[in-house]
């Protein structure tokens, strides 16, 4: 399952190592309201990092989430 998800963030991250909410929230599936939720609450099975004030969400991560893996 994973490996059909890779180009398809490799594509999306366009050489970064982070990808913004909206388009993580592509990437697995969800509305990028549930993530912002999970970023809030601290309750998802994975957390953003900020910066300059906005979330940012790990590639590494959103992969071993698509790989069925806990982070």
């Amino acid at each position: 399952m994973a490996s059909k998800h890779l180009p398809e963030l490799a594509a999306r991250a366009c050489g970064r190592d982070t990808l913004p909410t909206r388009d993580a929230a592509l990437a697995i599936n969800r509305a990028p309201q549930t993530l912002r939720k999970w970023a809030c609450l601290e309750c998802g099975p994975i957390r953003p990092i900020r910066i300059n004030g906005r979330l940012a969400w790990r590639i590494s991560d959103i992969q071993t989430l698509l790989s069925g893996g806990a982070v």
